[in-house]
This record gives structure tokens, C-alpha cells and sequence, in this order.
């Protein structure tokens, strides 16, 4: 069985984010605070879609499981689109030199992820890994670094309403989606039109989250508007996906019919899978009407960008409101600062351990992956201010410097 590799984008987006001297318009330390414990978050969601108990079932631990479906690889695409905008300059783009070590630095980060994914995707790991894909990610969106809120946010909408239609349009002339077999790595098709997170319907996160950077978050009523616009975007994707099944003759019908076929997701909005590797629609129109993890419709989209936005909304409003809780936080904040390595230990564990074939219960697995995981970045946060994979990232990419 094939599984997403729900997260980071971790590289969270660039699963690293942008540490350094702070600048004007750069966000504060609670901000970047708050980051990390999206980040962490974020990074135990896609534990939970890799190892965890399989979603749908009752009870909190099934809403969980079903929650972290998507979402999770959501929340990492936006907050990849931060971490560009930090690279760039969040609130006031960098530009002259300053501006072209910055695009170097998206570049060099852009091929190392590149380069980084393919691997983890030759050693064979059940898990589709996720990294190149974020590597094409940061390459396709940096004509746009420049920009700010408003048309961010304006483009990031348009890609989300016309994305999924011409995938859908594609779809005959590039072939039906299918992840890669094991060991096989992604080629620019994959990457673009039949991968498990393919950039023509994976862009609009990242450019939503380069818009929520360039907002001035240290305002409250800006972040009462972020958190309402949150909520708007999940009622309107995930509610109207519900009323459209319903509504739309046949469709619901179609949805059913394509899922026992295909193996298609589930088409309520709070699904209990992953997509199969058949079909991102279940080559059926009525699909582009589903809100499920991975449906690649515009719907679904909305939903997850809605969701995506309140929890970093949250994030960053409660690390600077609870200095106690932030305390509390300090793992799951220490994990998110590196949840690039935190991402790759992931994959590099379930290809060792073959987790398929444990015969631990699937909740205790997770919960040992979390544990690790957090016990690691605990003791090396303690020694070291970033994780090994992003101190070696930030080496990498010092070589932009150079650049005059």
C-alpha cells in the first residue's frame, strides 16, 4: 500500500523556516514562536496519516485520524508560502542585492528539496514523500515574491477556482494519477499533473500562505479578520462541497459509484481516507464537487486553506497571550523547528522499521513515533539552534551571499 506523505512541507514549506537577525516588517519572537508550534503540529498530523490508526473510526481518536487526513500536507504548502516570504522579506520584499541573494536562497533550497525527495522516494519507503514536490513548489512561485497581500491572495484564489478544471481537462492527455512504485522517483509530469501533490492544484496553499506573511500580524484586528476569513473558507469548502453532493442531481450517486470503482475518497467533507491511486476525480465530474484529502478540487482547496489559516491564526495568538503555555509547548515547538529533519527521520524510520509488517497496534506505533520524535528535538534543541537537515540547509544556502 502506497501512502501520502502528509506534511511537510515541511520542508514545511521549506520545513526550515528563516531564522536570523530580524528585520524591519519581520515578524516578532513570538511569531516565529508560534511558527514552530504549527510546524510541530503539522509534523505530528502527518505522523498520524503515516503510522496512525486508520481514520473513521469512532470515537476521538477516529476524528482525529480522519482530521489529520490532508490537512496536515495543507497546513505545510501555506506554511511553506510563509517561509518564501520570510526568505524575501515578509512584510517588505527585499529587492537589489539583497533581493537577489534572497531568489538564491529559494533556488539553492528549491534543489536541495528536489534533489532530497527523489531519494527518499528510490529507497522505497511505502510513503510518497512530498519534498520534491515543495522543491518545485518554491521555483513556480517565486516570479510572484514580490507581491503583496491583496494580489497574493486574489491569485491564490483564482489558481484554487481554475487549477482543478484544467487538471481535470488534462487528466485524458497526460495520463489517469498514479503515485510513483516504490523506489521510483517523480519525474516532471508527476510533479506537475499526476503526483500525489500535483503543483497545478498544490500552488494555491503556498501563495496563500505568502499572503497571510505579508499581513502586519501583530494586530489584533488583523488577526480577528485572518480567523474569520479561516472559518469562511472551511464552511465554504467543506459546507458546500456537503450541500453540492446533495444537491446536484446524481452527483452524490456518481461520487459512490467512482469511489467502489476506483478507490476514490470518501465524498463526505471530513473523509475517512486517502485517495486510491486510480483517479484524482474518479473520472467522474461529480468528483471536482468533492471536499475530500487529496481530491485536488477546488472545494477541497477552500476547506483545507481555511483550516490551515485558524491554526496558524491560533498558534501565533496563543504563544504571545500564554507565556505559560508556551512553556508547556516548548516539545511540540521544538520539533517544528526542525521538522525538515523531523520529516525525513520520519520516512527513514517507517523504510527501516518496514511498518507495515509491526505487529503493534497502529496507535502505539504512532504515539512511539511522536515520543521519538520529540524526545530528539528536545535534547538538540538544547545544544543547537536549529536541527542537523536545516543547519546543513542553511550552510547550503549561504553560498547566496557570494552573490554581488
Amino acid at each position: 500500500m502506497t501512502h501520502h506523505a502528509d506534511s511537510p512541507p515541511a520542508a514545511a514549506a521549506s520545513p526550515e523556516h528563516e531564522r536570523g537577525e530580524p528585520s524591519p516588517g519581520a515578524p516578532g519572537v513570538g511569531r516565529l514562536v508560534g511558527l514552530d508550534l504549527a510546524r510541530g503540529l503539522a509534523v505530528f498530523g502527518m505522523y498520524a496519516v503515516h503510522v496512525g490508526p486508520a481514520p473513521g473510526q469512532d470515537g476521538v481518536i477516529g476524528f482525529l485520524m480522519e482530521l489529520a487526513q490532508g490537512r496536515s500536507s495543507a497546513l505545510f504548502a501555506v506554511l511553506a508560502g510563509f517561509a518564501v516570504a520570510l526568505i524575501t522579506g515578509r512584510r517588505t520584499p527585499k529587492t537589489g542585492l539583497a533581493g537577489r541573494q534572497a531568489v538564491a536562497k529559494v533556488v539553492i533550497r528549491a534543489v536541495i528539496l528536489l534533489a532530497l525527495g527523489t531519494a527518499l522516494t528510490m529507497t522505497g519507503s511505502p510513503v510518497v514523500p512530498i519534498l520534491a514536490f515543495y522543491g518545485l513548489f518554491f521555483l513556480l512561485v517565486l516570479p510572484l515574491c514580490r507581491l503583496g497581500a491583496k494580489p497574493l491572495a486574489m491569485i491564490a484564489a483564482g489558481w484554487a477556482l481554475v487549477g482543478p478544471q484544467l487538471l481535470y481537462v488534462l487528466k485524458p492527455v497526460v495520463g489517469d494519477r498514479s503515485f510513483p512504485t516504490v523506489g521510483q522517483a517523480d519525474g516532471i509530469v508527476s510533479l506537475l499533473f499526476t503526483g500525489g501533490y500535483p503543483a497545478l492544484t498544490w500552488i494555491p496553499f503556498v501563495i496563500a500562505g505568502m499572503a497571510v506573511a505579508r499581513l502586519d500580524l501583530d494586530a489584533t484586528a488583523v488577526r480577528i479578520r485572518l480567523a474569520l476569513t479561516g472559518v469562511a473558507l472551511a464552511v465554504t469548502g467543506y459546507g458546500g462541497s456537503w450541500l453540492a453532493l446533495r444537491l446536484v442531481p446524481g452527483a452524490a450517486e456518481a461520487v459512490r459509484e467512482a469511489e467502489g470503482g476506483s478507490g476514490m475518497a470518501s465524498m463526505s467533507a471530513m473523509p475517512s481516507s486517502s485517495p486510491g491511486s486510480a483517479g484524482i476525480f474518479g473520472d467522474t465530474p461529480a468528483g471536482m464537487l468533492v471536499a475530500s484529502p487529496h481530491s485536488e478540487a477546488t472545494l477541497s482547496i477552500v476547506g483545507n486553506t481555511g483550516v490551515a489559516i485558524l491554526v496558524i491564526t491560533a498558534c501565533l495568538a496563543a504563544m504571545d497571550a500564554f507565556p505559560r503555555l508556551r512553556r508547556l509547548a516548548k516539545p511540540v515547538i521544538a520539533v517544528g523547528s526542525m521538522s525538515l529533519s523531523a520529516y525525513v527521520f520520519n520516512i527513514v524510520a517507517i523504510w527501516l522499521l518496514g511498518t507495515e509488517e509491526l505487529t503493534v497496534p497502529p496507535l502505539y506505533t504512532l504515539l512511539g513515533f511522536i515520543a521519538s520524535v520529540t524526545v530528539l528535538a528536545t535534547l538538540w534543541s538544547r545544544f543547537f539552534q536549529r536541527g542537523p537537515l536545516e543547519w546543513l540547509m542553511g550552510r547550503a544556502t549561504g553560498i547566496a551571499r557570494r552573490i554581488q
